[in-house]
């Protein structure tokens, strides 16, 4: 026999900062009726919109997860998510009054305890969950995710990082309330030293502090005191994976093996759950990702993946593809470019700015490959940085162009190109951009 949904007996409060904005926020839980699902509604704006936590309102992953919807957001909720699934809450309204939820300590330990202090309570319907019945595998830059059939919920994780505080780190749990709240809501999010310069930067972590948030120094822990366990950071790690999860919109019947995951593969396998759930009964059999082409890659699957067409697709042919790293792909020069009839006709010169397009599409292939649903997903270019032009391109040249990723997070990229002729560097330049829906 299934359990049944659940929801809070009464009304609970988390207040405090955003991580990321540092603005003051209050969180409100609420009871919910039976197969409403979880919502978070923004009472500090007009009309309180309401948006459902699932993963279609998932609108970035970028250093956390955020929802949204008609252009209303609520940022890092996923450690919120995360005590509502670990203590097995199916309906609840969580009314919050600013952008960001609060950070709280870093862990989801305040929202659980938020939550247990409200009650939990028994519904008369039943929990549907979604019942993994063969392997599902996603592999992908290094990041692995494997559910197995399995009569219950069960996470094993991998970390691996080359620092020699963190190391490789390893734990796994069949959750249940008690163990989530014992074992897995305290562990704190991290950081190391390195990158809260680049953040600050970026406008993030604006209500970061070691208050709230374990930063790794080169040779140890900057906090005070001790970790909350010896392995807290991959814990933490499973905290995220909880909250990500979540969103599928049912509870999960399967055990979890995960290495090197973040929030960006997570929401990707729990688009393709979902998918999978809505087009069956409730199961899911064997299942694996889209192939990623293999190269070479030719016109007509380069259409098959590019939005672009006559006369403003500049890839010909892609030779190499490793991954989300590195891409190689090539541009023939023809007399017959349109553009050869107004651009120095006496003596023709393809367009500087068109060379620069050209590697950019070659690198929005590198970012397209590689995503299960790149039917409905574009690359817009958001920034241009060092371009050099070094040689001109002519008539009968055919350009080499190499992509390399530099950074990649959430929705946004950054790529290193150069374009070569007969061996000879002709033009480079960084390149930013960003993955939205088409």
């Amino acid at each position: 026999m299934k359990p049944n949904q659940r929801t809070i007996g009464g009304v609970a409060a988390v207040e405090g900062v955003g991580l990321h904005t540092g603005l003051r926020s209050t969180l409100v839980f609420e009871p919910a009726p039976e197969d409403s699902g979880v919502v978070f509604v923004r009472d500090d704006l007009p009309g309180s919109p309401i948006i459902p936590a699932d993963i279609a309102h998932v609108v970035d992953t970028a250093r956390g997860t955020t929802l949204g919807v008609n252009g209303v957001r609520v940022m890092t909720v996923e450690h919120v998510l995360a005590a509502v699934a670990g203590l097995g809450i199916d309906n609840l309204r969580v009314k919050v009054n600013e952008v960001e939820a609060p950070v709280g300590d870093g862990s989801a330990l305040p929202f659980v305890k938020a939550l247990r202090g409200a009650g939990i309570v028994e519904q008369s319907r039943e929990k549907r969950p979604l019942e993994i019945k063969e392997t599902v595998s996603y592999d992908r830059d290094g990041v692995n995710i494997v559910l197995l059939p399995y009569d219950g919920f069960k996470i094993s994780f991998l970390i691996e990082y080359n620092h020699k505080v963190l190391g490789t780190q390893y734990a796994s749990f069949e959750i249940s309330d008690v163990v989530f709240a014992k074992e897995i809501a305290p562990a704190r999010t991290f950081t190391f030293g390195y990158e809260v310069e680049m953040l600050q930067k970026a406008g993030l972590i604006k209500g970061g502090s070691l208050e709230n948030a374990v930063v790794v120094g080169d040779d140890g822990i900057l906090n005070e005191g001790s970790l909350r366990f010896s392995n807290e950071f991959v814990r933490h790690k499973i905290v995220d994976l909880i909250g990500d999860f979540f969103l599928i919109g049912v509870p999960l019947n399967a055990h979890v093996i995960a290495a090197k995951s973040g929030h960006a593969a997570n929401v990707e396998v729990v688009r393709i759950l979902r998918k999978k759930l809505e087009s069956n009964d409730g199961s899911i059999g064997a299942l694996k990702t889209r192939t990623i082409p293999k190269a070479p890659v030719y016109a007509e699957d380069i259409l098959k993946i590019m939005p672009h067409r006559y006369p403003f697709l500049l890839v010909d042919r892609i030779l190499e593809i490793e991954g989300r790293k590195r891409i190689v792909g090539l541009k023939n020069v023809t007399i017959n470019e349109p553009y050869f009839q107004g651009h120095f006709p006496g003596v023709p010169v393809m367009p500087g700015v068109l060379i620069i397009e050209a590697m950019a599409q070659v690198g929005g292939l590198l970012l397209l490959s590689s995503l299960e649903d790149y039917e409905n997903k574009m690359v817009f270019f958001t920034g241009i940085d060092r371009a050099r032009f070094r040689k001109p391109v002519r008539p009968g040249d055919q350009i080499r162009f190499e992509v390399e990723m530099l950074r990649f997070g959430g929705s946004t990229a950054k790529m290193a190109a150069r374009g070569f002729v007969e061996g000879r560097l002709i033009a480079e330049a960084e390149l930013m951009c960003s993955v939205t829906p088409r």
